[in-house]
């Protein structure tokens, strides 16, 4: 039999993972660099591992289940890691290497959430990759746990360091929109695992890799070979979330930021495939925010699976970029258009009467409004986190402010794994009235 422990109770009690609770953040090395550790020997930590060497911090550790990706690291990155020690166990990781100031994590999303938590409980800041959590119980927790404690966060959505993602805030913030009341998000096609259930059966584990522990806190399930590790696992409710979880973290945050944007009230669905194993093969979701002091109710249509919004919303996309990108994110106010993108990180302007977008820089009603916020340095989201890390200003991309945005993505994912419309009681995470949500809400963590 399978035996579960309550996660949000194992994120609050991280010694289960044999660590103690350290209340500050240890101090870098007198010359500023860190000693890192890298979680998870992926894609987008192969990157992340080589921007962090690149500033010239000593990447001390490295971790991944798979000794093959182990194997893999130690010929790509021969010079970044060359004192580095390896590990297929995060929990010896952290337990041994005393000299760790900061971790980067980079594994699939079911794993994000108690590897932050217990860096965090070590003492140590954190860099983790989006989304920032696997479920919308998960999210909370982790944030409040990141604000309690003295250590510097940053989630990976890196377009945060652009310094389009904060003009567009600005002029966002400023009225040069107007009453911006919707908000279109839409996502390609993709190609991990959608709109179907596990295939059945078994495969033989290959060597080197622990199945037990990369399934870790989610379900057991037999190993498939290709349909899980090393790339699919993104497609599969058990282990991430497909489109909405892959870029919730990116292309939500534009809107979240520069429009307070706290919960939805009311979220609704509709797609292909919906109520399998794995994420629809397309969707729509329509997150309904309430009217707040000073605006008014915003809803978010985002789309997955290669549907474009309504004409009415990309006019002068196709005459300015050629055609209406496959994937982008427009804040449409009663005066104006921005189009940021899928990252958020361009900041075009439309106003209401132009037949074309221009670039912000170019745009003589954008020109007018005053640049308020700080820019990260050298552009680069790592770079702001080490420096923070080190003694600088805030990241602009902390937990509280990930986890937010991860915690509306996950909920839009609540009712796609329903099956249909929902009422949403965000400060409470609650579906009212419909108690069997609750396992989506808040799952539980298997003891492993």
């Amino acid at each position: 039999m399978t035996t579960y422990l309550n996660r949000r109770h194992f994120i609050r009690n991280s010694a289960a993972a044999g660590l103690g609770l350290a209340a500050v953040g240890r101090a870098a090395s007198p010359n500023n660099k860190l000693n890192i550790a890298c979680i998870g020997l992926g894609g987008q930590m192969q990157t992340d591992l080589q921007q962090a060497a690149a500033l010239g911090h000593n990447i001390v550790a490295v971790c991944d289940v798979d000794k093959g990706r182990l194997d893999f690291t130690r010929k790509e990155r021969g010079a970044e890691i060359q004192a580095a020690k390896f590990y297929t166990d995060y929990r010896q990781l952290l337990e041994k290497e005393k000299s760790v100031d900061a971790v980067i994590i980079a594994t699939p999303d079911h794993w994000h959430a108690m590897i932050c938590s217990a860096a965090i409980q070590a003492g140590k800041h954190v860099y983790c990759e989006k989304p920032l959590a696997h479920t919308v119980g998960e999210a909370r927790a982790l944030a409040g746990l990141a604000k309690r404690s003295k250590v510097v966060t940053q989630t990976g959505n890196q377009g945060s360091a652009s310094g389009n993602l904060r003009r567009s805030i600005e002029l966002i913030q400023a009225g040069l929109l107007g009453d911006v009341r919707e908000v279109h998000i839409w996502e390609p096609a993709h190609g991990w695992p959608n709109g179907v259930d596990r295939p059945a059966g078994a495969d033989p584990v290959p060597d080197g890799l622990d199945w037990n522990l990369w399934l870790g806190p989610a379900p057991v399930r037999p190993y498939k070979g290709a349909v899980y590790h090393p790339s699919n696992w993104r497609g599969w409710f058990d282990f991430g979330g497909g489109s909405i979880a892959d870029f919730c973290c990116h292309n939500f945050n534009l809107p979240v930021r520069a429009l307070g944007l706290d919960y939805p009230n009311k979220i609704a669905v509709s797609g292909t495939n919906l109520g399998k194993e794995s994420f629809p093969s397309s969707c729509k979701v329509r997150f309904l925010f309430p009217a707040r002091a000073g605006r008014g109710p915003v809803t978010i249509f985002f789309t997955s699976g290669g549907e474009r919004p309504p004409a009415e919303a990309t006019a002068g996309m196709a005459e300015t970029f050629g055609s209406v990108p496959e994937g982008g994110c427009l804040l449409v106010g009663d005066k104006g258009t921005i189009s940021a993108g899928r990252w958020n990180t361009d900041c075009y302007v439309k106003m209401k009467d132009e037949p074309k977008f221009r670039g912000a820089d170019n745009h003589d009603a954008a020109k007018q409004v005053p640049v308020s916020l700080p820019r990260a340095p050298g552009n680069s989201h790592m770079r702001e986190w080490t420096e923070a890390c080190t003694g600088g200003a805030k990241t602009f991309s902390p937990f509280e402010i990930g986890g937010h945005i991860t915690e509306i993505g996950a909920a839009g994912l609540v009712a796609l794994r329903i099956g249909h419309d929902i009422d949403w009681d965000g400060p409470a995470m609650k579906v009212p009235g419909l108690p069997a949500a609750d396992a989506l809400i808040k799952s539980r963590a298997r003891v492993f």
